[in-house]
């Protein structure tokens, strides 16, 4: 197996089953495009995968879902790489940890391999139920590696790291339990939310 391959998927490992071993090895050496392109061929597996799951489910595929599929998903997975950047330096700016924007946006791009994962999992929700049980699993897993990130590899304080996990944690919530989730999975998956309203 390819090096680059095999040191992929013994990071993917290793961010799942030791992510405090994991994150603290993370740290700035002035070379961030490696994470940029991560971003952008996990958003590209990920749109590729959406795609191949529409087509073995029936649905007709365009030119238009091939172009959003391969071009604008990666691309809104390379933005929001540096959104979630943003976010995780104000974490750690209130939490007292580092405030190097190479080491946050290094972070997160080595837990991009839950992209596809993510983007695979809204697509194959079928129903309410489904769309219910799927969006608040990704969520949670979302908030958890933001947890990991902010801990082990930001280095903020662990009570105030989860002081405001639990603040994000209570945001999504009131979301979960009001009008605002119909736009919220609109985002993840529109037929299987259009259940929802019927």
């Amino acid at each position: 197996m390819h090096y680059k391959t095999r040191r992929l998927l013994t990071n993917i490992r290793d961010a799942v089953l030791n992510p405090k071993s994991f994150f603290k090895k993370i740290v700035a050496d002035g070379d961030m495009e490696e994470s940029m392109f991560l971003a952008f061929i996990y958003g590209l597996i990920g749109g590729a995968l959406v795609l191949f799951l529409r087509l073995i489910g029936g649905s007709t595929i365009t030119i238009g879902s091939v172009f959003g599929a391969l071009i604008i998903v990666p691309v809104l997975a390379v933005a929001l790489l540096f959104i979630m950047g943003g976010l995780l330096m104000l974490i750690s700016e209130i939490t007292g940890g580092e405030r190097d924007w190479e080491i946050a946006i290094k972070g997160l791009a080595s837990v991009f391999f839950m992209y596809p994962v993510i983007l695979a999992l809204n697509s194959l929700a079928f129903n309410c139920w489904s769309m219910w049980i799927i969006s608040i699993f990704v969520d949670a897993w979302v908030l958890y590696m933001l947890y990991c990130i902010s801990v082990y590899c930001m280095r903020g304080n662990k009570t105030n790291v989860m002081i405001i996990i639990g603040i994000l944690a209570v945001f999504v919530l009131t979301v979960y339990v009001t009008d605002y989730r119909v736009g919220w999975f609109m985002l993840k998956n529109a037929s299987a939310t259009l259940s929802c309203l019927l």
